[in-house]
């Protein structure tokens, strides 16, 4: 048997997704077989459990559990946010993870998150690596807003455009009940990239879907929209829109109604930009509407998980304890589409110094003339993530998830 050269830590930060805890089953079940690793450890609460000493042992764990995380949404082990300093101005928790990992002999450091983590993720491979610790550093990628650059897409964004899709589908449906009906306004998540809202198109494939999608990397014009409702309105008597909780007008300010308060990475709180549409629709055209905001659904909705998306997390993971065995260091894994039909993937890597910080948008060719829809481009490019189903396990009717002790 080869010598163990140390144990794994792996993390979970920032929103959570319907899979990250399918990736986190990838991870754990690649580095448990493993003769190269000694124990494997998950941290409570992300970067905040690994600072306070605060750990899950997972060959203490029921493989029931493990294997349940294959189903279970949200961060199994918990999240944060938590912004690092740059280790030249202020050092104090990185010295305070060079002494844990010591403690533990963390040889094997994997987190797994999306543009916030990545950032986290570099700075502590920086660190490591200027200390001369030997330790390998890898960033997992995860996130529903599918803004992570150098890789096709992200484990996450698959199911929750899924959800978001026949979501769309059901209240178009739900819609036509009525000879005539409502401006039916649907809020859904990005703040800078509408990956998501774009998702709303994949519905009208069925024939029942929104007649008017608008994105974060369009400026928005509220003088367009009234005109671009009162023609579908006037057309179908109804008229059912999607729009990103990030859009911003021609002068770059936010449309929605924003709290004004701020995370901790400085990101404004979203929200109440469907709210804001719809009181003018009411009170300046005199068109009766209501609003919609999907909210944590858009990532909690593990019932409608894409099955590619599932097996893509799991995968993601165990090519993350792969290429930390090989002795890679400071680099995300990455999804290479090779083919879109059939469709086909490639897994493989990218330093992190490219990712950590950097937004992908979706491209002017994936949005129509109008700014208020998406081309074939987005269609084509976003139907394969969505296939395929993943059956939850049910107990009494109540989907089954995973449950940990930490020991």
């Amino acid at each position: 048997m080869a010598k163990k050269k140390g144990n794994l830590l792996y993390g979970q930060s920032g929103g959570p997704t319907s899979v990250i805890n399918a990736t986190a089953y990838g991870v754990i079940s690649e580095a448990l077989k493993s003769d190269k690793i000694g124990e494997v450890y998950t941290m409570s609460h992300g970067i905040k459990g690994a600072l306070e000493e605060e750990f899950y042992t997972m060959s203490k764990q029921d493989e029931k559990q493990i294997e349940l995380l294959k189903h279970s949404p949200g961060s199994a082990f918990g999240t944060v946010r938590y912004k690092m300093a740059d280790f030249k101005e202020d050092e104090t928790d990185y010295v305070r993870l060079l002494y844990i990992f010591q403690k533990y002999n963390i040889r094997y450091l994997l987190f797994n998150g999306g543009n916030d983590s990545m950032d986290t993720c570099y700075k502590i491979a920086q660190y490591m690596s200027h200390v001369g610790y030997d330790i390998q550093v890898i960033g997992v990628p995860k996130t529903i807003d599918n803004d992570l650059p150098h890789t096709d897409h992200t484990p996450g964004y698959g199911s929750a455009a899924k959800y978001i899709a026949n979501t769309m589908q059901e209240v178009a449906y739900d819609m036509v009940a009525y000879p005539k009906g409502k401006v039916t306004v649907v809020e859904i998540m990005g703040r800078h990239a509408g990956w998501l809202t774009a998702a709303a198109s994949l519905a009208s494939l069925t024939g029942y879907g929104a007649d008017l999608i608008y994105l974060p990397e369009v400026p928005f014009s509220i003088e367009k929209f009234k005109k671009d409702v009162r023609r579908v309105y006037g057309e179908k008597q109804q008229c059912l829109v999607a729009v990103s909780e990030g859009l911003v007008n021609e002068e770059g300010i936010l449309v929605g109604s924003s709290s004004g308060l701020k995370d901790a990475f400085g990101h404004f709180q979203l929200g109440g930009v469907s709210t804001k549409l719809s009181q003018i629709l009411n009170s300046e055209m005199r068109i009766k509407s209501r609003t919609i905001e999907l909210g944590t659904t858009q990532r909690a909705a593990s019932h409608l998980h894409s099955r590619s998306d599932v097996e893509e997390a799991i995968t993601v993971g165990k090519q993350a304890v792969k290429y930390a065995l090989k002795g890679e260091h400071s680099i995300m894994i990455t999804i290479n589409r090779e083919s879109s039909n059939p469709y086909k993937v490639s897994f493989g890597k990218h330093k992190l110094s490219d990712i950590a910080n950097v937004e992908r948008k979706i491209p002017k060719s994936m949005i129509n003339e109008d700014g208020n829809g998406v081309t074939k481009e987005f269609i084509d490019y976003a139907l394969p993530l969505i296939n395929g189903e993943n059956p939850p396990p049910f107990i009494n009717g109540m989907q089954e998830f995973a449950k940990f002790k930490m020991e």
